[in-house]
């Protein structure tokens, strides 16, 4: 099973989709929009850890996108 998840406002938006690895734990693929019309700014990203299960990996996943959403809003870095 793959779990997908998604939390949006009116700017920006996280999407994650987990997956399993050969070790029997799983990853999760991050993919983070920001801004609007000409200026959207797209970034995927695999996380950098493998979690025991699919709702962890998912929630984990969220949770960097999320982080990177807000450091990127405050700029925090550009990319």
């Amino acid at each position: 099973m793959t779990l997908q998840g998604t939390i949006h406002e009116r700017d920006w938006s996280v999407e994650v989709e987990t997956r399993p690895c050969e070790s029997g734990e799983f990853r999760c693929r991050v993919s983070v929009e920001h801004g609007t019309g000409a200026a959207r700014f797209h970034h995927t990203f695999e996380h950098s850890h493998a979690y025991p299960t699919e709702h962890e990996a998912a929630i984990e996943g969220l949770r960097a996108g999320m982080t990177w959403i807000e450091m990127k809003a405050s700029q925090t870095f550009s990319v």
